[in-house]
C-alpha cells in the first residue's frame, strides 16, 4: 500500500464534510473513499473525522492532519502544472485574512483572472497565527512584529477625520484638536484617534453617542449626521471625492500607514501567493489620491 493512500481522499472529504461529495468529486464510489481513509486512520493510529448519519467533522488530530495535506497537495499540484508549462493557470485554494473588508473587490478582480482558483477570505481583527489556521497570506498595516512572516510592501494607506456638510451646518467644525472635544464623535475598532501636533504623532481619545467596531457602519453614522469620525481612506474616499464627506483639520492628519502582505517562511513560495501580492500591489498602485495635507 503506497504511504500516499487515503490522503486525497481524506482531504477531500475534510473540504466538503461529506463522503458522497467527496466520491463525486474524486469519482470514485462513498465505500471506496469511506475505506481509503478509514486505512489512512488505521496507519496513523488517530482518528481523524468523527462520521454520523447526517454530518462528518474533523476531530482535533484530523484540522491538523488537513492543514498539512492542504500545503502538500497543493504543492503536488503547483509543481505538475509548473511541469506542463500551465503554471498561469492556478489551481486550488487561496486562504487569506485582513481585518478590514476593502481587500474582497481587490481579490474578486483576482480571482476573474484565475477562474481555476477558489478563495477563501476570513475577516478577522484579531491577529491570527497563519500556520496553525493554514492561512497561505495575510493583509496586514503598520508595525510587524511576528518574525516567523515574509512580508511584502503593498502599498499606504492613511486616516481621515471628516465629518458630513449637515453636522457641520449645525455644529461648525472644529478649528483646533482642542475643540473635538465640543463634539459628537463616532467611534470605530480603534479607541484612540490619530493625528500630528507640532510634527510628532498625538493620540486622542473620542467620545461620543456611537460606537461600532465595523467601518461601514462608522461611514454610514457620519453620513447621516450623526457625528465626526476617522477612518482609512479606504471606507471614506468616495464619500471624500463627492462631497457628502467634508475632511476636518486636515494640517493634523496623521502620518501614512504601510500596509503589508504577510505569508509563512516556506522553502518554496506557491504561485498564487506571489501572483496574489503582484496583484495588490498594482492595485494600490492605482488609487487615485484623495489629496495633500493642506
Amino acid at each position: 500500500m503506497s504511504t500516499w493512500s487515503g490522503i486525497e481522499e481524506f482531504y477531500t472529504v475534510a473540504q466538503t464534510r461529506s463522503f458522497t461529495q467527496a466520491a463525486l468529486r474524486l469519482g470514485l464510489s462513498a465505500s471506496q473513499v469511506s475505506r481509503e481513509v478509514a486505512g489512512l486512520e488505521d496507519r496513523l493510529g488517530r482518528r481523524l473525522l468523527y462520521r454520523s448519519t447526517r454530518r462528518v467533522s474533523l476531530t482535533e488530530a484530523g484540522e491538523q492532519f488537513f492543514v498539512r495535506c492542504r500545503r502538500l497537495l497543493e504543492d503536488r499540484d503547483e509543481a505538475l502544472a509548473a511541469m506542463l508549462n500551465e503554471s498561469a493557470h492556478l489551481q486550488g485554494q487561496l486562504r487569506m485574512t485582513c481585518s478590514e473588508r476593502f481587500v474582497v473587490p481587490m481579490i474578486n478582480r483576482f480571482m476573474l483572472d484565475h477562474p481555476g482558483l477558489s478563495v477563501d477570505v476570513l475577516l478577522a481583527n484579531e491577529m491570527m497565527d497563519l500556520v496553525d489556521h493554514g492561512i497561505d497570506l495575510a493583509v496586514r498595516f503598520g508595525t510587524l512584529r511576528d518574525s516567523r512572516l515574509v512580508a511584502a510592501r503593498l502599498g499606504a494607506r492613511n486616516r481621515f477625520l471628516c465629518a458630513a456638510p449637515a453636522y457641520l451646518q449645525a455644529r461648525g467644525a472644529p478649528g483646533s484638536l482642542d475643540e473635538l472635544a465640543q463634539h459628537d464623535c463616532v467611534g470605530g475598532i480603534d479607541e484612540d484617534w490619530h493625528f500630528m501636533l507640532d510634527g510628532r504623532p498625538h493620540e486622542y481619545r473620542p467620545q461620543g453617542r456611537f460606537r461600532c467596531n465595523s467601518g461601514y457602519a462608522v461611514v454610514e453614522a457620519a453620513l447621516r449626521g450623526i457625528g465626526v469620525c476617522q477612518l482609512p481612506d479606504f471606507y471614506v474616499e468616495a464619500h471624500l471625492r463627492d462631497g457628502t464627506l467634508l475632511e476636518l483639520l486636515p494640517q493634523h492628519r496623521p502620518a501614512e500607514e504601510t500596509v503589508w502582505a504577510v505569508y509563512p517562511h516556506r522553502r518554496h513560495v506557491p504561485l498564487k501567493v506571489k501572483l496574489a501580492i503582484e496583484h495588490f500591489q498594482q492595485e494600490f498602485q492605482h488609487r487615485p489620491p484623495i489629496g495633500a495635507p493642506g
